[in-house]
């Protein structure tokens, strides 16, 4: 069952689970906030234009990217272009996390412009809460039966609907449940970013916690791209893989270029 039926009212899980996790991810961004004595009065103001422009993003990603099981239902770039009313039908297709960083990014750097703030203690603020909000919301994941990978017999596995399985993998029924893999990873994420704030707090530079957790997503997703079936391609190459490839060299390098400044002064 991918929904709940509350009378003529139908809420879909996996709306449920995301929205569930950006609220979990948005308090333990305003905890954050009063603990490094900052308002968390600020997390509250920038929760819906950041909330609004990551899920624009997401949606745009993957119309610009859809995905093999998007295409076999012809949801192309084409098909949403000529129907533009689709463009805006969240629950026809879906989201991709590149979209909704670069979106929701943009809408940071706007909202810290826009009220003085420094973009970085604010993108440091928020990076564990962004882990939080990912782990909760990829559960969903599991009641729309997507995200899946290679097919498996082993003990940690899941069983995919025959109407749910990729053309040339009709015949079987367990995967690996990537959602799953994803989501405990994003809690690891997590865990590893409140370990880092705590023991490092007079050696990391503003900005260092946002770099360690987009590097941290980054390795993660550029890995699991390997055993997901249901890949975005574009010219024949995995699109969401090069972006994260690319995400996790910029991290590094940027990461390397800001300490070395450090120590030479």
């Amino acid at each position: 069952m991918d929904e709940i039926s509350l009378g003529p009212l139908s809420i879909r899980w996996n709306g449920l689970l995301i929205a569930l996790g950006i609220a979990m991810g948005a308090l333990l961004a305003a905890y954050r906030a009063k603990h490094r004595d900052a308002d968390p009065e600020i997390i509250f103001d920038l929760f819906l234009p950041v909330a609004i422009w990551g899920t624009l993003g997401a949606r745009l990603w993957h119309v610009l990217t859809p995905s093999i099981s998007s295409l076999e239902l012809g949801l192309t770039t084409r098909y949403y272009f000529s129907n533009p009313i689709d463009l805006v039908a969240f629950w026809t297709g879906g989201y991709g996390i590149p979209g909704a960083w670069l979106g929701g990014t943009l809408a940071l750097l706007y909202f810290a412009h826009k009220n003085e703030y420094p973009f970085w203690e604010l993108a440091d603020i928020l990076a564990p809460g962004l882990a939080l909000a990912q782990a909760v919301g990829r559960l969903g994941n599991y009641f729309n039966q997507e995200l899946y990978g290679l097919p498996t017999n082993f003990p940690l596995r899941v069983f995919i609907d025959p109407n749910h399985r990729l053309s040339g993998f009709e015949t079987f029924n367990f995967f690996q449940p990537l959602f799953a893999y994803e989501s405990l990873l994003n809690f690891a994420n997590l865990v590893f970013l409140l370990w880092l704030s705590r023991r490092f707090v007079d050696r990391l530079k503003h900005g260092d916690l946002f770099l360690v957790y987009l590097g941290f997503y980054s390795v993660v997703r550029f890995l699991l791209e390997f055993l997901r079936l249901d890949v975005s391609l574009v010219a024949g190459v995995n699109v969401n893989q090069v972006f994260f490839a690319f995400v996790f060299l910029c991290v590094g390098v940027g990461m390397v270029l800001r300490h070395r400044a450090v120590q030479k002064l």
